[in-house]
């Protein structure tokens, strides 16, 4: 069975500035480059997917570290980095996912939540094309 469809609206607040809503809440702003008029009131598309990325992978992280290996992680960041054909249009070639855990991590541990995390749950990295090329590293702080 297919899970339900999901459902964004995007409203115009500016020349390429649009307010996206999600029907289910949340939301945030999205605005183009300058060379197409944006003003800076919002992230680019393009740093959204790479967001979305990094997000993805960092939910499951979280979720395997803390309630499948019960490691006492106190704070997690992520780095996020996209190389970009230059070209029009403009489509990731690579990414880079750099996860820095804090606290009395196993270190191995980490690594496992990590692999498992980008290469199998993230839904959002198989959504891509299988060309992209996602690596990733793991280290504690």
């Amino acid at each position: 069975m297919a899970k339900p469809k999901l459902e964004v609206k995007l409203d115009r607040i500016g020349k390429a500035a649009f307010r996206a809503s999600a029907k289910d809440g949340g939301e945030l702003v999205v605005d183009g480059s300058p060379d197409i008029g944006g003003e800076g009131r919002g992230m680019r598309p393009v740093e959204l997917l790479l967001g979305a990325i990094a997000s993805c992978a960092s939910m499951d992280v979280v979720h395997i570290l803390e309630t499948k290996q019960k490691q006492p992680l106190e704070h997690l960041e992520v780095f996020a980095e996209g190389e970009r054909k230059d070209a029009t249009p403009a489509p990731f070639v690579s990414v880079h996912l750099r996860f820095v855990a804090h606290g009395a991590v196993d270190p191995h541990k980490l690594e496992r939540a990590v692999q498992l995390s980008v290469e199998k749950y993230c839904s959002v990295k198989e959504s891509l094309d299988p060309a992209i090329r996602v690596t990733w590293e793991a280290r504690l702080a």
